[in-house]
């Protein structure tokens, strides 16, 4: 089962690779039941093949430049720096099509022009021609064209031209239906006994959900309550079993009966999955192959870190920053948590397709302890990448169907004494404010390409992330804001007014300017809030932030959520030590 694996695995990158860095896989679902096939985690569709297209070609001229080489030579030296299991792969690419690439970058033609010119940047018709660097001075359309004049003479090309997606190369299509299979039911890939969790970290495996510690017995699982005290075995997973030879008490009974254990779950979107492409991946002075070593990882989890998120991290961060979440905070309290955790959260996640998201939850009503769960969409409900945004927003009344049919939905999953914690939107005109006029990674060498010019981009492409937010248009950004508020209070209403007989529910803001505020004391600026490449999600800085914020108004306003304080502690680590770890 290993080597099928990691020959999906490895697959699963190629078919990475040849979307190139598709750094719109934010961009919202549309709303409704239903996610999109394959759910955004590689975008099959134009507007991202374009914006990979756009980023890559960006990065070979810049090695080129910044390493004073030949393109050619810096199509070999990214390549290099791709791990060596794909390494080959590569540089097939980079022999079919380098030289074609490398002609019209020897002929100071830019990244928009190159793209438009292999046909992966398209005009629809009656729209402009969507671009991310200034025009060069004879026109875009007439650069193009000239361009497509030197295309025309290219026999290699034309094969590959044709394909109107990566998903249309036949030896591709049965792979692209498998990933699709996996990333739209949101389930551990490799989950032998069928109970939704994994012994493997991606692929939706334990970097979402806690550790499986026996992937052979359906009953065994992170967060139910102890069979027969797990006097013979670990039934939980929380690393506490057997008896105490002291007084043949079992260990979980003595440490853990009227512990008030309880899980953790997110659902969520791309914030609380932890969105996150990694800077170094576009900035060619930091570029290197330690750059790329974490490039399998990120694809398999489709470029989410949700392993280092606000909610469900566990591990050390890696990509900046530190890690601090309510799961760790809860496993501090009462080390009978652990493992415990569960991030249902996918890029583009609102509230009309978390009704489809919420069925991968693993709660069972008897057996299972109870659960906190963060109910999370703060932006996609009002983010969409439509040129009529306003029109494709949810309204008010959606928002109170979808919120309700899901808290029924989890009435009728979630143990007794489970809780719910309602988070509103967020105020998203902090992002233009804090970086329009900043120059984005893949701008730092020339100092050719700001945050501005990213989103108009994305934008003209119709596949932005938030059209409402990141525009100039400052009416569009109010008006946004102001739907966002208008949902959060239906948000607030429900916590007020509705009652369900397995959890109780709260409700609270969404803590962006309490985490500036925290942020500035600590000597920050705003802007390193934000993740820098897609310029839209919450930094690494920023989730750790408002973990404490979140801990310390369900500390001080709702005590009973967090449970107590398990008196126990010292002695399970004592005997367990990292209970068998994450």
């Amino acid at each position: 089962m290993k080597e099928s694996r990691q020959t999906f695995l490895n697959l699963f990158c190629i078919l990475g690779l040849l979307l190139l860095l598709k750094t719109a896989s934010c961009s919202p679902l549309p709303r409704g039941k239903d996610p999109r096939a394959p759910s955004l985690p590689f975008g099959l569709y134009k507007g991202h093949t374009c914006v990979g297209c756009v980023l890559v070609v960006s990065v070979i001229e810049q090695l080129a430049q910044w390493h004073n080489s030949t393109v050619k030579a810096a199509v070999e030296r990214l390549c290099d720096y791709i791990p060596e299991k794909l390494q080959g792969f590569c540089y097939v690419l980079a022999e079919l099509y380098g030289p074609h690439i490398a002609e019209l970058i020897d002929k100071e033609m830019n990244a928009d022009v190159v793209c438009h010119s292999l046909r992966l940047c398209k005009q629809d018709p009656g729209q402009p021609l969507c671009h991310l660097y200034s025009p060069p001075k004879v026109g875009l359309s007439v650069a193009i064209r000239k361009a497509k004049r030197i295309m025309k003479t290219s026999k290699d090309l034309k094969s590959f031209m044709g394909f109107s997606s990566v998903c249309a190369f036949p030896l591709l299509a049965n792979l692209c239906e498998k990933i699709k299979f996996v990333l739209r039911n949101k389930l551990p890939f490799e989950d032998f006994d069928g109970d939704k969790f994994s012994t493997f970290p991606t692929l939706r495996g334990y970097h979402w959900r806690g550790r499986d510690c026996n992937d052979k017995n359906t009953t065994v699982y992170p967060g139910r309550r102890p069979d027969n005290w797990d006097a013979k075995s670990d039934s939980n997973c929380n690393g506490i079993w057997g008896v105490d030879p002291k007084d043949g008490i079992p260990y979980e009974e003595k440490f853990c009966k009227g512990a008030d254990s309880r899980g953790v779950v997110l659902l969520g979107d791309s914030a609380g999955a932890h969105f996150h492409i990694p800077p170094e991946w576009m900035t060619v002075t930091q570029m290197s192959a330690k750059s790329f070593a974490n490039l399998p990882m990120a694809f398999s989890d489709e470029f989410d870190w949700p392993q280092f998120s606000e909610i469900t991290g566990f591990l050390n961060s890696t990509i900046g920053g530190w890690t601090d979440s309510l799961y760790l905070r809860l496993r501090k309290r009462n080390r009978c948590n652990h493992r415990d955790l569960q991030n249902i959260s996918q890029n583009g996640g609102s509230s009309g397709n978390l009704l489809s998201l919420i069925k991968s939850l693993a709660r069972n009503q008897l057996l299972d302890n109870p659960a906190i769960v963060i109910y999370a969409t703060i932006g996609n409900d009002v983010c969409n990448g439509e040129r009529d945004t306003l029109a494709h927003m949810t309204t008010p009344k959606e928002m109170l169907s979808n919120v309700v049919q899901a808290l029924r939905y989890l009435d009728s999953h979630l143990p007794n004494g489970s809780h719910v914690i309602l988070t509103g939107l967020v105020d998203g005109r902090f992002l233009w404010d804090n970086l329009h006029d900043r120059y984005h990674p893949l701008g730092q060498l020339n100092k050719d390409v700001t945050y501005s010019q990213v989103y108009s981009f994305l934008d003209c492409l119709q596949v932005s992330p938030c059209s409402g937010w990141l525009t100039p248009n400052e009416t569009l950004r109010n008006l946004t804001s102001e739907r966002a508020l208008q949902l959060s209070n239906v948000l607030k209403e429900i916590a007020r007014s509705e009652k369900f007989a397995n959890f109780d529910i709260f409700y609270m803001d969404f803590p962006l300017r309490q985490t500036a505020e925290e942020w500035r004391k600590m000597g920050g600026e705003p802007w390193q809030l934000i993740e820098p490449v897609d310029g839209f999600h919450p930094s690494q800085i920023a989730a750790a932030l408002g973990t404490g914020i979140t801990w310390q108004k369900a500390l001080h306003e709702w005590p009973q959520v967090l449970g107590k304080e398990n008196p126990f502690n010292d002695q399970i680590e004592a005997i367990f030590k990292d209970q068998g770890g994450h």
